[in-house]
């Protein structure tokens, strides 16, 4: 029988989701928990290969199980995995759904702070620039959209089949007190680092090191850039992945520390 498992983790002491050897990742300790709790060889296959201390607030992963269990599996795992990965659900599907290449769409938020907390180190990314230039990084961010090929905004685009990538939704948030920003960001598909990279061309942007017309430049002729910096991991979150068959909300909100330490929600600009 084959099941989609619903998780969400804090990436930081993680090498990111997928196994490598001499590296603790995700992957890693789902399958060897899994395969201590049912007493069974369990491999599993995720909806996508986060970074090294990327954050998911939701991700699907599947697995095949020929024998059913007959305890509380959602209890067992959550007591035995460490508190950094949570179990929100196990599904039974019919057929053989697979949890990467049937997801449809792909949402990921980035969480920027202007000001040194010991509170958000490992939850957002700390860009210490007090006067970005939040409408020229909202008028960047609206071109997203509007083009489909993201070569120049990936290390290692020949890797890849192809480098389209069709953006359904870019937006941008700040705090009521202009003090953090939120980028959000829905796709079909993503490209290496493409959007730490994106967000890293929205920071030059704000500190007027590129012009919007250069990065749009980026989007219309699509050849890699000599020098790509992207941004730092550890304010990237996937957020959302949906299915034709499976929409759910994720199981748990970001961290409770980031959502009330502003003074209102997010404003879009």
């Amino acid at each position: 029988m084959r099941y989609f498992v619903h998780i969400g983790y804090h990436g930081t002491n993680y090498s990111g989701w997928q196994k490598h050897a001499g590296t603790i990742t995700i992957q890693q300790v789902l399958e060897t928990t899994l395969s201590q709790v049912l007493k069974t060889p369990i491999e599993i296959n995720g909806c996508g290969r986060t970074d090294a201390h990327v954050h998911a607030s939701q991700f699907f992963f599947h697995m095949d199980v020929e024998k059913a269990w007959k305890f509380d599996l959602l209890f067992r795992l959550n007591k035995v995995l460490p508190d950094d990965i949570a179990v929100f659900d196990i599904i039974p599907m019919e057929g053989q759904p697979h949890a990467r290449f049937d997801a449809v769409q792909r949402s990921y938020d980035y969480y920027i702070h202007t000001y040194k907390d010991p509170f958000l180190s490992k939850f957002s990314s700390l860009y210490e620039d007090k006067n970005f230039d939040i409408n020229a990084m909202r008028q960047a961010v609206a071109l997203l959209p509007l083009y489909n090929d993201y070569r120049a905004f990936c290390t290692t685009p020949d890797k890849n089949e192809h480098t389209i990538c069709n953006v359904s939704k870019a937006d941008l948030y700040t705090s009521a007190d202009g003090k953090r920003i939120r980028f959000h960001i829905s796709s079909n598909r993503f490209l290496g680092k493409m959007i730490r990279i994106i967000v890293g061309r929205l920071l030059d942007i704000g500190t007027g090191k590129l012009s919007i017309a250069e990065f749009e430049h980026y989007l219309t002729h699509p050849a890699i850039p000599q020098a790509i910096t992207p941004a730092y991991p550890q304010g990237l979150y996937l957020s959302k992945v949906t299915y034709p068959y499976l929409n759910l909300e994720p199981g748990a909100a970001f961290t409770p520390i980031m959502e009330t330490h502003m003074d209102a929600q997010w404003q879009q600009v």
